[in-house]
């Protein structure tokens, strides 16, 4: 990868030397403007028609004088965002329930590769937010509640899209996870919470090679993230030396030119706070042109070291949703189905039933995630609805009802020989906030009333929890296929059913994979990257109407481990159409590292894919850890009996925690608990214990 050492190498002096040239030659005013984009409220208001991402827009840099292009920028986090049909993924949060790293970095490949093939070389598809809640309304656009897994993630789609030499951004940077008062709220977090909680992934990116980064627009301790000298520089630039430029989200994301003293190097999507602003700011001694310099220069180094990297292949429109990456999101949509629930009524045989109830509008409209930033428009979309069709053909009849009429709905599903409830949201209930009077989308009769934002509950709709525990009641075979973006609650009607199965919003290829998945031709193989709980009261408090929040250093299944509270579903878990046993877990240090076995068999009668996860355990620590932390997963494919070992590497870092006092990450000396198990409700009875080995204590980490 010829990018990953971007933060961690010394910049190419040859680059360096060149930009001291074009520092010299800039005048004060040129610098300024590369320090923004420019042309977007044209192109909003006087050519798309008020339709957001129907271009790649300057994004920053830029000098017609002296021959420098812009950048131009382009989200998404599901696909390349642009007027042009692109291929359109099932969403992060879909992802991330693969477990699959080597699917994820194919996936940034072929956003790289669209994204070239539309003049992008600035893309804004690494979102990786920690879910703290899951009634946040973006959760759709993270992977989930886990540091690890989020960091690993981030690095592979980080990994994937550069590849093509397009600078990717992960954001938004940092504490992000409330969205409706976004532009408002302050987060208020101690500062070892904020390192091993909302910042390890983010590091674990830009280690990766990552060249730019995005900035929130929320507070954290009392500043705009835009303008917090802590994240932006002390900690992104200084701490960790990252190499690349920082840009703020956009429209609302910048306060004053101050910020460029605090590590901000491009506004976007126009020099509004920066302009003239900035460079009255500067003429008045407000900011020093040192800071200006080395916001150019970032801005510079980014952009020579991508574009000179010769690139791997040509592009061109031909690529935009081409088959081996329509082939991509139908494999990603199938393995990130996760099974919650099966008691004999999955997988449905084609052979046996002659009809099959389909209840839910949602099963027969497209349904791809938020209309927000994070939009993809495909080509086509198959719905779930339309998958089945095409998968049974004439060999099972398809009873569709909307479920508008109850007990028109039941009626229908009576007189099928099994039931498939489609249930769940869309962009109006969840995703990206659109004040009404602020929506950039208005392609629909309804597009200009508010629409996403957080839930204020994780449960269904009323009616539609009522009309699946009336067909529940009265028919023995009834599946539920869950759409959305983060947890829901099933507590009012999952004694009613015999199966459950979250699908998410599954991409263009989402009803195909829906389909073979419910039909067997697919067997589940998708976990949750998030905890559900069986009370909403078990997770930490979150208010979509708050202005000020205290975050702290336990959520999802650290706050349940913590709190002795088992979760419905906890993190990490589902099902198959096999089953998996698990023996016990082995430690042993090796060269520095501990190495962590299991063996995993498959004791059931189905060819299928396990995710075995490890867990590190710290029991008896006396500075305050959670019960245990996911350190490593894998994804393993076994036949019906064999058995495979699974291992991971655990180096010291995996261990430490953040020392305050010190400003370094430290050891304890004490004993170690190691898990290998299918989710993380792990059984002490088969984990194994590991003493810190004698030296580690004496290590230190720098912050």
């Amino acid at each position: 990868m010829p990018f990953e050492d971007f933060n961690t190498a010394q910049p190419d002096p040859a680059i360096e030397a060149e930009i001291d040239g074009l520092l010299e030659e800039l005048t004060l005013e040129e610098k300024v403007r590369m320090m923004s984009g420019h042309g977007f409220h044209y192109y909003f208001t006087q050519v798309d028609n008020r339709q957001f991402g129907q271009r790649a827009y300057a994004a920053g840099s830029g000098c017609e004088r002296l021959e420098i292009e812009p950048l131009y920028f382009s989200d998404g986090p599901r696909g390349v965002r642009h007027k042009e049909a692109t291929t359109c993924f099932p969403v992060p949060m879909a992802r991330a329930a693969t477990f699959d790293l080597d699917l994820e970095e194919r996936i940034g490949r072929a956003m790289g590769v669209e994204a070239r093939a539309l003049g992008v070389t600035l893309s804004g598809n690494i979102c990786i937010n920690l879910l703290r809640h899951p009634g946040w309304g973006r959760a759709q656009e993270t992977y989930g509640e886990d540091p690890f897994q989020l960091g690993e993630f981030g690095a592979a789609l980080c990994r994937g899209v550069q590849t093509h030499n397009v600078i990717a951004t992960v954001k938004h940077f940092a504490v992000n996870s409330v969205e409706n008062t976004r532009f408002k709220i302050d987060v208020s977090i101690d500062e070892r919470t904020l390192r091993e909680v909302y910042l390890p992934h983010f590091k674990r990116t830009l280690d990766a090679g990552c060249g730019s980064v995005m900035s929130a627009y929320n507070k954290v301790n009392g500043d705009y993230c835009a303008h917090n000298r802590q994240l932006l520089t002390d900690i992104l630039k200084n701490d960790w030396g990252f190499k690349g430029f920082v840009h703020s989200d956009w429209v609302l994301g910048v306060h004053g030119p101050d910020a460029v003293e605090a590590g901000l190097d491009i506004e976007n999507p126009e020099g509004v706070k920066f302009g003239k602003r900035l460079v009255a700011a500067v003429n008045e001694g407000e900011v020093s042109e040192a800071s200006v310099d080395d916001s150019v220069r970032r801005i510079l180094r980014t952009q020579l070291r991508f574009a000179r990297e010769p690139d791997p292949q040509e592009y061109s429109v031909d690529h935009l949703a081409c088959e081996e990456h329509v082939a991509l999101a139908l494999e990603a949509a199938e393995k990130s189905i996760v099974l919650l629930k099966n008691e004999g009524v999955l997988p449905f045989d084609r052979e046996s039933l002659s009809s099959l109830a389909v209840i839910g509008q949602l099963a027969d409209v497209e349904n791809l995630g938020d209309k927000g930033s994070s939009r993809v428009t495909p080509p086509y979309s198959v719905t779930i609805l339309e998958g089945l069709r095409r998968l049974v053909g004439e060999h099972v009849d398809i009873l569709f009802d909307d479920g508008s009429d109850h007990d028109r709905a039941v009626a229908v599903a009576e007189n099928a020989d099994a039931v498939l409830c489609v249930k769940g949201f869309t962009w109006r209930e969840e995703g990206e906030f659109i004040p009404g009077d602020e929506a950039l989308e208005d392609d629909d009769p309804n597009a200009l009333s508010t629409s996403g934002g957080d839930r204020h509950h994780l449960r269904l709709k009323p009616q539609d929890e009522t009309l699946i525990a009336r067909i529940g009641a009265r028919h023995p075979k009834v599946a539920v296929a869950l759409v959305g973006g983060s947890a829901i609650m099933k507590n009012a009607w999952h004694m009613e059913v015999g199966a459950i199965a979250m699908t998410w919003y599954s991409g263009m290829e989402g009803g195909t994979a829906i389909a073979r998945v419910l039909f067997g031709e697919r067997v589940p193989s998708g976990k949750l990257p998030f905890t559900v709980p069986r009370d909403a009261d078990h997770l930490p408090f979150f208010d979509p109407a708050a202005l000020a929040i205290e975050y702290g250093p336990l959520h999802g299944y650290t706050k349940l481990d913590a709190e002795g509270i088992e979760a419905a579903y906890p993190f990490g878990f589902g099902l198959s159409y096999t089953q998996f046993e698990y023996g016990a877990a082995e430690a042993e240090l090796a060269d520095d590292e501990i190495i962590v076995r299991a063996q995993v068999t498959n004791t059931g009668s189905l060819r299928a894919d396990e995710i075995a996860q490890c867990y590190v355990g710290f029991p008896g620590s006396e500075v305050g850890r959670p019960v245990k932390l996911l350190r490593g997963f894998e994804r393993i494919t076994l036949d019906p009996g064999a058995s495979a070992t699974v291992s991971f590497t655990l180096t010291p870092r995996d261990f430490a925690y953040y020392d305050v006092a010190s400003k370094s990450w430290r050891i304890e000396n004490i004993r170690h608990a190691f898990y290998v198990a299918g989710s993380s409700r792990t059984d002490e009875d088969r984990a194994a214990f590991l003493d810190t080995p004698a030296h580690w204590p004496d290590l230190s980490f720098p912050a």
